[in-house]
């Protein structure tokens, strides 16, 4: 899953949800991150997400449907398209509206800036500048990430190319988030029940 996803999933905890997107820009083991401990349990939380989402049978199973070459960058483009799904319903999936709580999102990390690493900060500028992650629910916004990711990568690969193939496949790979999504909510929740209660 990617940022929209991860910030929710943490609940309304602000320390968790910092943590959520900490995720994708700190690494090492949690306990020698020099971090407030809820920060740190965000970042687990984040963690042991990603490792249930990358085993999990609806999210393989959605993989399959992507063609070659694309499936092997199927990890970065569901990741980006289950967003872009949370997005564009948001409201079934949360209290309020998108735009509202990508705002908060980004004040959050405007406010908890003296703790976040620069490339996080780089990409609050990206957030800042593309309405992110609300944006994610716009598929030419969408379209410019994966541009962007693929940029970033130390590969040729076809990132840039890929938001066709997954608008394509949309009515294919929805059910697949239908049925995955809710399964994972439970899971964060669960896991912030035993780390956190």
């Amino acid at each position: 899953m990617n940022h929209l996803a991860h910030a929710l999933l943490a609940g309304d905890d602000e320390q968790l949800q910092l943590g959520g997107m900490l995720g994708d820009f700190l690494h090492g083991r949690a306990e020698t991150i020099l971090l407030p401990r809820p920060v740190i349990d965000g970042i687990r939380l984040h963690r042991a997400i990603d490792v249930y989402t990358d085993g999990h049978p609806e999210v393989l199973a959605a993989k399959a449907l992507l063609p070659p070459p694309y499936r092997r960058y199927a990890g970065i483009l569901l990741d980006m398209w289950f967003d872009h799904c949370l997005a564009r319903e948001f409201s079934r999936w949360a209290a309020g509206p998108l735009d509202d709580y990508s705002a908060a999102l980004r004040a959050l990390l405007h406010r908890q800036d003296a703790l976040l690493p620069p490339a996080l900060r780089r990409f609050r500028g990206y957030m800042d500048a593309h309405d992110l992650p609300a944006g994610y629910a716009d598929r030419t916004t969408l379209g410019k990430a994966l541009t962007g990711i693929g940029q970033r990568l130390s590969r040729a690969n076809p990132l840039d190319v890929a938001l066709p193939v997954l608008a394509q496949r949309d009515a294919l790979l929805q059910p697949h988030f239908e049925a995955f999504f809710p399964r994972l909510k439970e899971f964060a929740q669960d896991w912030i029940a035993r780390h956190r209660g």
